[in-house]
């Protein structure tokens, strides 16, 4: 009965399929009955999350049979990860439907704006909620494409075309992968249902790095993953889409992007186990996280760098993934997906911001004794809440990695007050709060661990090979910390601002991307004929 009842959760994205129906047929400035049902599918969607969620807590995971032929077809998962992802994202759509319906009042096409973003909406709530193969893939290519009529809404834009054109021709390259691996999978177990694949594959994984029908599809569902969250070299059209609305932006970075980690989360028990698979993530996700956070620094547009932000922090989430940790992802996951809502839908006022902060910072002293002192500090916080945290480092490498990260990061918290001429009171304070994210870490890590303990794997441990992967990406990410503290201590000369320029057009990785794919050709531009 309680699988049966599973089915209800898709009543969330039925009801902005709704929205979508009603926009068609007032796809004007004055779309009143989808403005009112959207925000109510909005907050509807939030009050299913947490119904399902509550059903699971005290049910454990639920599946709902299969309504289709020969094990493909129409079926439901609801557990930790499904959920948490539903949740997250019904609270982003009552954010950004709301957000929408008063941004673009009076737009002539304000009615096929508010359609298409219902239709996006219930496409990614599908997604996370599939429980069989042949759903999953049906929501990945329909939520792909009906992002593609929200990015392209501003037809008379030629860089919009063109960034849409990009994306459209990454995305569908995904999409062939992602097709391959779930026939490669149906093919070996005979069945679409996610759990029977679960349990299958981790028997049918073969050790070391073979290239059975299991470890291809693996492979295969890693480049679908990265191709969906724009990792290196297909990064460009990220960070050139900016010209769609605001809601738009937020909606794909806050939202679509995590597709990608998101599958490799849920495909985990495939992923997990192969090595050309896990190793993948690694190598493209770390270096897209170093390449995008380098290239990041050096844009003068706050919405560009909020898009070389977007893809350093999926490339992270990637190579963690690749690393093992899979509940530490998904935290970062949720944790992304609010700030940078909120940063893009913000994004308007940061002038406004800026000009309405104006603190005088303390003179920096660029002292290399300082600076390895914050370092110093930073350990110090780390490793008492390690060892209260029961974190076993004899022979893990990978757990010395992520702790590596993490001292790295509140590093730069610490550094800026100590390297300064400040007063001691601010190196305490910055102290603090580096105490307070360590803190915050180890907590949340173990409840993500805790929440996710039956939906994912523990994870294998990595090979040789994987270990001097990571450490060579350990000491990349501790160069660009060192770079970027040092930075503004730095005096200004010809080669910095020349090699500036070089880095803020991204090593010109996308400019190949557009001779590749033919994106340098002028887009023909459409206009909406008046009525």
């Amino acid at each position: 009965m309680t699988s049966a009842l599973a089915f209800v959760v898709l009543a969330a994205p039925l009801a902005f399929g709704l929205v979508a129906l009603a926009a068609a047929r007032a796809p004007g400035p004055k779309p009143g009955l989808a403005t009112r049902l959207g925000t109510f599918a909005a907050g509807f969607g939030v009050a299913v999350a947490v119904v399902a969620s509550a059903v699971t807590a005290l049910h454990g995971s639920v599946e709902s049979p299969t309504l289709g032929w020969d094990g493909l077809g129409l079926s439901v998962r609801l557990d930790a990860l499904s959920l948490t992802m539903l949740t997250m994202i019904s609270l982003l759509a009552v954010v950004i439907f709301r957000f929408s319906c008063t941004y673009l009042d009076g737009d002539s096409r304000h009615g096929v704006f508010l359609g298409w973003l219902a239709a996006t909406i219930a496409s990614v709530e599908v997604l996370v909620v599939a429980g069989n193969l042949a759903l999953l893939v049906l929501a990945w290519v329909t939520t792909s494409l009906a992002l593609h009529r929200l990015l392209v809404f501003y037809r008379d834009r030629p860089r919009a075309v063109t960034a849409a054109r990009k994306k459209f021709i990454a995305a569908r390259v995904g999409d062939v992968f992602l097709v391959v691996a779930a026939a490669l999978l149906y093919h070996r177990f005979g069945t679409g249902d996610l759990e029977q694949i679960f349990t299958g594959a981790q028997a049918a994984i073969q050790p070391g790095w073979a290239f059975g029908a299991v470890e291809v599809a693996a492979l295969c569902l890693v480049v679908a993953a990265m191709l969906k969250s724009a990792q290196f070299p297909t990064h460009g059209w990220l960070v050139e889409v900016m010209e769609t609305p605001t809601p738009v932006s937020a909606l794909l970075h806050a939202g679509i992007l995590n597709a990608g980690p998101f599958l490799a989360i849920r495909m985990a028990y495939v992923i997990d186990g192969s090595r050309p698979g896990t190793t993948l993530l690694i190598v493209g996700g770390g270096f897209t996280a170093v390449f995008a956070s380098v290239v990041l620094l050096t844009q003068p547009s706050v919405k560009v760098a909020l898009g070389y932000s977007s893809a350093a922090h999926m490339g992270f989430m990637l190579m963690i993934c690749g690393m093992g940790f899979y509940p530490a992802a998904l935290l970062h996951l949720v944790a992304h997906s609010f700030y940078k809502a909120h940063a893009f839908l913000s994004s308007g006022s940061v002038i406004d911001e800026a000009r309405a902060a104006k603190v005088a910072l303390p003179r920096r002293l660029g002292s290399p004794l300082r600076i390895a002192g914050s370092a110093l500090i930073a350990l110090v916080l780390y490793l008492p809440l390690a060892l209260l945290w029961r974190i076993d480092f004899d022979g893990h490498p990978i757990v010395i990695a992520i702790g590596g990260i993490l001292v790295m990061g509140t590093t730069q918290l610490v550094a800026p007050a100590l390297d300064s001429a400040g007063r001691f009171i601010g190196t305490v304070r910055a102290a603090g709060l580096a105490l307070a994210v360590t803190l915050s870490f180890f907590t949340l890590e173990a409840g993500a661990h805790h929440l996710l303990a039956n939906a994912v794997p523990e994870g294998v441990s990595r090979d040789v090979i994987q270990v001097a992967l990571i450490m060579v990406i350990l000491v990349s990410f501790a160069t660009v910390v060192g770079l970027q503290i040092l930075e503004p201590t730095r005096p200004k000369s010809a080669r910095r601002r020349a090699l500036a320029v070089h880095f803020r057009n991204g090593l010109y990785a996308n400019a190949l991307f557009d001779r590749v794919v033919g994106a340098l050709r002028r887009p023909t531009l459409q206009t909406e004929p008046t009525a």
